[in-house]
């Protein structure tokens, strides 16, 4: 195998890449977002630097994947936190937890998604759009929304999928990171199908590899239940953590 054949395989195994390369098409990709008001002090403990605490609020998102191209369907569920960058408001990916191998390998090592195994589930019950997070056979969290309560209006729904986030992408070595960067992405080409709001309640529980209850609910602020099809848009470097403190904001 010569090094052009190494190259185009683009991550390993080499005769059988993790994920396929480039971006990939989500259609009928389905949230229930269920935003919360947090500990402060918890929150700013959370939050890298150089983001800075607008609100100590945190939306808890559980995401069900009609259909992607490359991965197939599958469910993530994970947390969001509300911070600003350079004068501009977005979310920090704070932690991802999903059911699909390839779409964690390709989110960890070819974007920066913090993404890690878990069994989220997303379903109607007993008139409620129920989502849910299991860590082995450990529950992690509950959230309820009410079953298409209230209409949303689109704009308003495309504003909540489409805001800017960041994330931090480590590429660790023996003797620490090899790179560590802060990066920016917002997701542009997004079709908002269906929208609605409601009455939420969201349970956390306590466990070392998922500690999403670090970040304790204190008050439901809002709910939101979308359906979209939409492209995740690549990442761009806007701060350095080893070396350049800024390196470009688009």
């Amino acid at each position: 195998m010569n090094t052009e054949q190494i190259l185009r395989a683009g991550t390993t195994p080499l005769t059988a890449p993790a994920f396929p390369p480039g971006s990939h098409r989500f259609t009928d990709r389905e949230y229930l977002n269920v935003v919360y008001r947090t500990d402060p002090d918890a929150f700013r403990a959370a939050l890298p630097e150089p983001l800075t605490v607008v609100e100590p609020l945190v939306r808890f998102e559980v995401m069900r994947m009609g259909d992607v191209d490359g991965f197939g369907p599958y469910t993530e569920c994970g947390q969001a936190l509300t911070c600003a960058f350079d004068g501009e408001q977005g979310e920090y990916l704070h932690a991802m937890y999903l059911d699909n191998a390839p779409a964690t390998f390709a989110g960890r090592e070819q974007s920066a998604y913090p993404k890690a195994f878990g069994s989220p589930r997303l379903w109607v019950e007993q008139g409620a759009l129920v989502g849910q997070l299991h860590v082995g056979s450990l529950p992690v969290a509950t959230a309820t929304m009410a079953y298409k309560h209230a209409p949303l209006d689109p704009d308003e729904a495309r504003a909540q999928v489409g805001v800017p986030t960041f994330a931090v992408k480590l590429a660790p070595g023996r003797g620490g990171p090899t790179s560590a960067v802060l990066q920016r992405t917002r997701i542009t080409d997004l079709t908002v199908k269906d929208a609605w709001e409601g009455p939420a309640r969201l349970e956390l529980h306590a466990h070392v590899m998922a500690p999403l209850a670090d970040l304790p609910v204190l008050e439901v602020v809002s709910a939101s239940h979308v359906l979209t099809d939409l492209t995740l848009a690549p990442f761009t470097t806007v701060h350095d953590y080893l070396g350049t403190d800024y390196l470009e904001h688009a």
